[in-house]
């Protein structure tokens, strides 16, 4: 995998935009575990951009939070 700058890098960008839509949404990383079945630290690692999320869990986030997967990948908007 190529290298990144950290803030190119896409685990850190989708984990800005999580955490936006998240906070729009006005729930906490404890509210967003709880509706979609995720860990709280593992929420907390995605969101620092630590982890290197399955698309099925992305899916999942989607769903919890009532938007397109897109929404979650559109990183400059």
């Amino acid at each position: 995998m190529a290298k990144y700058e950290n803030q190119s890098d896409p685990r850190v960008l989708f984990g800005k935009k999580l955490a936006q839509v998240r906070k729009e949404r006005g729930w906490s990383q404890e509210q967003l575990a709880l509706e979609s079945g995720l860990a709280r630290s593992y929420l907390g690692g995605v969101e620092r951009g630590q982890r290197n999320i399955a698309l099925l869990n992305i899916c999942r986030l989607a769903d919890t939070l009532d938007v397109p997967a897109s929404r979650l990948m559109d990183f400059y908007n």
